[in-house]
């Protein structure tokens, strides 16, 4: 704006000062002009009276330089002339101030040289014996005078030109100063041009509406982004080149990557990955299973269309592994429920259909009799485990909570399997503090009692089971060890599943339900407990409790 104040200002003086030179030359001349006419005019009157007192002996004695005196016939002859030979000269019937002369008494003309350069102004007037008195004086043409004036105009332009560049460049800042000062955001209290106040409030009533319009927009960019950063869903917006427009952190945690050249191909490279994104870049809804990371997540993308033109894609990401691992278990639980339950139903189911045939011999009822007792009693242990279990998943409201001395409840549990120990010369070892935690009596009760009867079953002969409680400053911990035979290690991490055996003929002979250690685990989380196994083969195992206070 200042470059364009400064030229306007510029050319405008510039064009100003030439215009002016040429009007101010063309008074001049024209007051010069009218100025050499009112001199012929003046001029006449005293050589009319001279003529006219000495007509020969004035033509004769005149010796001015610059004035031509003319005496002329009434038929146009050429009677005297200060400068030429009358016999030389024509006849001046025709000329125009001599004919003016002839009618009105007096009469002007002007005539140019073939060059241009010289003007001559002729004023005539008609004596009293009818001749006519004409008197003539050369001008220098416009043109002639500015050219002879080129030099000292062209150092005049020139400073002037100079003063109109600094003249200019001074006010078009100062013209500009005041609104360079003009503070946006503050436009009420701007003191500037009088013509600019409906601009002013014009720019401060916009600015108003963009505050307003920017901070609904923050408002719902922050809520946008409170939300989609607190989903657990993953959230990706693409448009429809490909690029990332945006996204939320739950993304890159689920995928386990990092967004590096904002193309959405570069957050995971697999078919089905693209596959969806083409789809939906072509139009299509896509659904998906991503496997990634040991996860598996749902992949829907949806279009997004403008005018029934694709400019876009919505992703969303969920994590389902926790539903397929619980429909997993689930359809495992069944199939291992279902089998369980076979196994006793059908030795029960064949046993009695021997008895209800009545053919078998009185001595031997007794043993099928015991036969299906003893596998009554494992279906009974197997389902209220089972519904412990669940009651477990379930965090059940009927388990009341109360202080429970934990070492006292140990010993309890190893008096009551000193039978079983004692079968098998397993010797158990009580140390440590004596602790209270906070929990329901009855499944504490369960995961000891399972921890300690496992600890027997799959001990040696002659083993040993070490416990040790201790009371720390923020838990309580509760530690057994055996000298047993040990878990592999690619079984560690999946004995607490439920019915899963290390080795199956060995406890089904033990008569376990594969659902003890289950138990424990469950009985853990309901406690908001820490379980931590450690196990060597043929060394024996560690199983530690941490029960936070």
């Amino acid at each position: 704006m200042t470059s364009k104040i400064f030229r306007s200002v510029f050319y405008t003086s510039i064009i100003v000062l030439l215009l002016s030179m040429i009007l101010i030359m063309g008074m001049l001349y024209g007051f010069f002009e009218q100025q050499l006419e009112a001199e012929l005019k003046s001029e006449a009157d005293y050589i009319q009276y001279a003529i006219e007192e000495n007509k020969n002996g004035f033509f004769a004695d005149f010796k001015q330089n610059n004035k031509r005196v003319t005496l002329i016939d009434k038929d146009g002859t050429v009677l005297a002339d200060t400068e030429a030979d009358v016999a030389l000269m024509d006849n001046h019937s025709g000329r125009e101030e001599f004919i003016a002369a002839l009618e009105n008494g007096a009469g002007t003309s002007t005539r140019y040289s073939k060059t241009l350069t010289e003007k001559t102004i002729y004023y005539a007037r008609r004596l009293t014996d009818g001749t006519v008195l004409r008197i003539s004086t050369t001008q220098y043409s416009l043109l002639t005078i500015m050219l002879g004036l080129a030099q000292p105009m062209l150092v005049i332009f020139i400073i002037i030109f100079i003063l109109s560049l600094v003249l200019s460049s001074k006010v078009s800042k100062s013209i500009i100063k005041p609104i360079n000062s003009i503070d946006l955001d503050n436009v009420g209290e701007a003191e500037t041009y009088e013509e600019l106040s409906p601009l002013l409030l014009k720019i401060l009533h916009q600015k108003k509406m963009i505050d307003k319009q920017v901070s609904e927009a923050k408002h719902n960019q922050e809520e946008f982004r409170l939300i989609t950063e607190n989903m657990s869903e993953g959230f990706i917006v693409i448009d429809e080149d490909e690029k990332i427009l945006s996204y939320n952190s739950a993304v890159l945690k689920l995928l386990n990557s990092q967004i590096t050249d904002n193309n959405v191909l570069s957050l995971n490279r697999t078919r089905e990955f693209r596959d969806t994104v083409t789809s939906a870049l072509n139009g299509k809804k896509h659904m998906g299973i991503l496997e990634c990371n040991d996860k598996m997540c749902n992949l829907i993308a949806n279009p997004v269309k403008e005018n029934d033109k694709i400019v876009g894609a919505v992703m969303v990401i969920i994590d389902v592994t926790e539903t397929a691992k619980a429909e997993s278990i689930r359809r495992e639980f069944t199939a291992n429920v279902s089998h369980e339950l076979k196994t006793p139903l059908t030795s029960i189911s064949g046993f009695a259909e021997l008895l209800k045939e009545g053919n078998v011999p009185n001595d031997t009822v007794v043993d099928f009799s015991n036969t299906i007792y003893s596998e009554a009693q494992r279906l009974i242990s197997l389902v209220n485990d089972i519904i412990k279990i669940s009651a477990l998943d379930e965090k059940s409201d009927y388990f009341m909570l109360e202080n429970i001395e934990l070492d006292g409840l140990t010993r309890e549990i190893v008096d009551e399997l000193k039978p079983a120990a004692d079968k098998k010369n397993v010797k158990f070892s009580i140390d440590g503090e004596n602790a209270v935690i906070n929990g329901a009596r009855q499944i504490i009760y369960e995961m000891v009692y399972n921890l300690c009867d496992n600890a027997i079953k799959y001990n040696k002969d002659n083993g040993r089971v070490n416990i040790h409680i201790e009371n720390l400053k923020d838990c309580v911990t509760f530690e057994i060890s055996d000298t047993g035979i040990g878990i592999p290690e690619d079984s560690v991490n999946r004995v607490f599943e439920r019915f899963y055996r290390v080795d199956k003929s060995r406890s089904k002979a033990e008569g376990g339900t594969g659902l003890g250690l289950s138990i424990v685990k469950h009985g853990a989380i309901y406690h908001d407990a820490e379980i931590a196994i450690e196990s060597v083969v043929d060394k024996g195992t560690t199983i530690t409790l941490r029960f936070k206070k």
